[in-house]
């Protein structure tokens, strides 16, 4: 399967429909990477051509259903549009494994977890591996019965290797390691004082840094260095940023 990419496209140039909603755009964008081909998409993912596995992190699922069972107005509809984003690239990509890289849920089981286990029943022919996370505390049980093949400490895969928090990778070895975590995020700054914090893919020598991919979560933000290779992501495109003064 071919993808159209492009580092920044204009209208018409560069841009995917998602499978099944053509008012919806996605943007992707090529990189390699120890000559694995990976796609870094707008919706804070990443397809890996060769393992045929869509990668992300931090969906965070159900931590809306906790700040309202806590008296916090929070739209009930963000679990259930980023479980329908996510749907949306596996119609499209197509992937024969899911790998989260930690933190799918954001606490103990409540409603919005059963909309996850609709969904997951739905999808059962694709291999789903979750790197735990410091918030998936369910028990192991509830996972094996969702068809989630559970991965504590860190899952090999190829080159790569995924764990939830870098912090807890006691050696890399030769592996190239994926993370999460800290939902990554980079400050640009324009004219007149403005300034502008966007997620963002950061490739380092040894490492990468995954954005979040749930829409209710906070970010951290990071001072890239020469060193490192950072992608912007907005709503409509991908950018690839100038190197870091560091």
């Amino acid at each position: 399967m071919q993808y159209k990419t492009k580092n920044k496209a204009p209208a018409g140039n560069g841009f995917v429909p998602t499978a099944g909603h053509a008012s919806k755009i996605l943007l992707v964008l090529n990189h390699t990477l120890l000559d694995q081909h990976l796609i870094l998409t707008t919706e804070r993912s990443i397809f890996w051509e060769e393992e045929k596995a869509l990668i992300l992190s931090d969906l965070h699922l159900g931590k809306t259903g906790h700040f309202r069972k806590s008296g916090i107005a929070v739209p009930g509809k963000v679990n259930s549009n980023d479980l329908h984003r996510l749907f949306s690239q596996i119609q499209f990509f197509k992937p024969e494994k899911l790998i989260i890289v930690g933190d799918l849920f954001h606490s103990s089981e409540n409603k919005q977890l059963l909309l996850f286990k609709k969904w997951r029943d739905d999808h059962r022919h694709t291999d789903f591996i979750l790197v735990r996370g410091n918030h998936d505390i369910l028990p192991d049980s509830w996972f094996q019965q969702s068809g989630i093949n559970i991965r504590t400490g860190k899952f090999d895969l190829g080159p790569f290797s995924f764990i939830h928090d870098r912090d807890d990778l006691e050696s890399t070895g030769e592996k190239y390691v994926f993370s999460g975590h800290i939902h990554p995020s980079v400050m640009i700054s324009g004219k007149g004082r403005q300034s502008l914090r966007l997620p963002c893919f950061l490739f380092r020598p040894k490492e990468a840094i995954l954005p979040a991919f749930g829409s209710f979560t906070g970010s951290y933000t990071l001072e890239p260095t020469k060193k490192d290779s950072v992608f912007l992501i907005t709503e409509s495109e991908i950018i690839k940023m100038p190197a870091g003064k560091n």
